[in-house]
C-alpha cells in the first residue's frame, strides 16, 4: 500500500508535464489529466495546436527594408542543400536529410517579402518547364479559336541570377549540462549548440561575373531537462524509481529560413554599397 502510495504522488506531481487532447479546438489546453485518465488510456497524449504564421526578427527587418529606387529583375534556378548530411539517430545516419530541401522556395519568398515587395522582381525559373508548356497550351488554344490578336507577352529576361545554398550544417558545436542528486531525488538539464550557414550570389547575366556574395549563419539551441527518484522505502525493501523529463529543440527549418533571410538583407545592402541599386531614403531622413 505504501509503494501504491508513492506512486501515485508521483503520477500526480508527474502529469502537469503531460499535454491533454483537446478535440473541440485547435488551440493547445495546458490542463492537467488526472490519475484516472493516466491509468485507464495509458496512452501518450498529445497537444493539438493550430497552424501560426512564423514572423521571425530577420522577417521583420526584410519586410521593413526601404524599397528600391528601380526595382531589379533577378532570377532564382535553384538553391538547394550542399551538406550532404542526414539525420543522427543512435549515432546512426537516417535517411531523412539534415536541413530542409525547400531553400529554393525560402530564397524565393524572402526575395519577395524584402520592402514589402517593392524590391525584387523575381521571374519563374526552378519550375520553367511547367510555364513553358502552360503557355503552348495558352497559344495553341488562341490559334485554334482565331484569337490572333491576343498575343501572350514575352517572359522578362534576368539581369541577375541568384545562386548559392545550405553551405554547412555543425553539430554539437556547442553542448554541455549541470545536475545535482541528493537522498536519491536528482535533477539535470542539458543543452546542445548547432549552426546552419548559407551562401548567397549574384551573377551578372550579360557577362558573367559574380557582382555580390554574401553568407550567414544561425544558430540551432537544443535544451532539455529532467527530474528522477531513485530510492528504497519501506524499511529498504521496496525500490521506487521515477524518470520525468522534457526536450525542446530548435526548428532546423525555421533557423535556416531566419539565415536565408538575413542573407538577402546583406544581399541588398551590399549592392547599394557597391552602386549596382540604391535603397531610398525613407521620409524622415529627407527631412533632416
Amino acid at each position: 500500500m505504501r509503494l501504491l502510495a508513492v506512486l501515485l504522488v508521483f503520477l500526480i506531481a508527474g502529469c502537469a508535464s503531460v499535454p491533454t487532447m483537446n478535440r473541440d479546438d485547435t488551440n493547445c489546453n495546458p490542463e492537467m489529466v488526472d490519475v484516472k485518465t493516466v491509468i485507464e488510456r495509458a496512452i501518450p497524449f498529445t497537444c493539438i495546436e493550430g497552424p501560426e504564421i512564423i514572423n521571425l526578427p530577420t522577417y521583420e527587418r526584410l519586410l521593413n527594408l526601404p524599397p528600391a529606387e528601380k526595382m531589379p529583375i533577378v532570377a532564382v534556378y535553384g538553391f538547394s542543400d550542399l551538406t550532404g548530411q542526414r539525420k543522427r539517430r543512435d549515432n546512426l545516419a537516417d535517411f531523412s536529410t539534415a536541413v530542409t530541401q525547400g531553400g529554393t522556395e525560402l530564397l524565393i519568398d524572402a526575395l519577395k517579402t524584402a520592402g514589402n515587395g517593392t524590391w525584387f522582381r523575381v521571374v519563374e525559373r526552378a519550375q520553367i518547364d511547367h510555364l513553358v508548356r502552360e503557355r503552348q497550351i495558352v497559344r495553341s488554344t488562341r490559334e485554334e479559336s482565331d484569337e490572333t490578336n491576343k498575343g501572350i507577352q514575352p517572359l522578362l529576361f534576368a539581369g541577375i541570377i541568384i545562386e548559392g545554398g545550405i553551405i554547412g550544417y555543425d553539430s554539437n558545436l556547442e553542448s554541455g549540462g549541470r545536475g545535482a542528486r541528493t537522498l536519491g531525488v536528482g535533477r539535470s538539464t542539458q543543452y546542445r549548440r548547432d549552426v546552419v550557414t548559407v551562401s548567397l550570389r549574384g551573377i551578372s547575366t550579360l557577362t558573367g561575373e559574380i557582382l555580390l556574395n554574401v553568407q550567414a549563419k544561425k544558430t540551432i539551441l537544443s535544451v532539455g531537462g529532467g527530474f528522477d527518484v531513485f530510492k528504497f522505502v519501506d524499511m529498504d525493501t521496496q525500490l521506487v524509481e521515477v524518470e520525468d523529463g522534457v526536450a525542446e529543440n530548435e526548428s532546423v527549418t525555421v533557423a535556416t529560413r531566419a539565415a536565408i533571410e538575413a542573407a538577402v538583407v546583406a544581399f541588398i545592402i551590399q549592392g547599394d554599397e557597391r552602386d549596382f541599386w540604391t535603397i531610398q531614403e525613407s521620409k524622415g531622413e529627407n527631412s533632416e
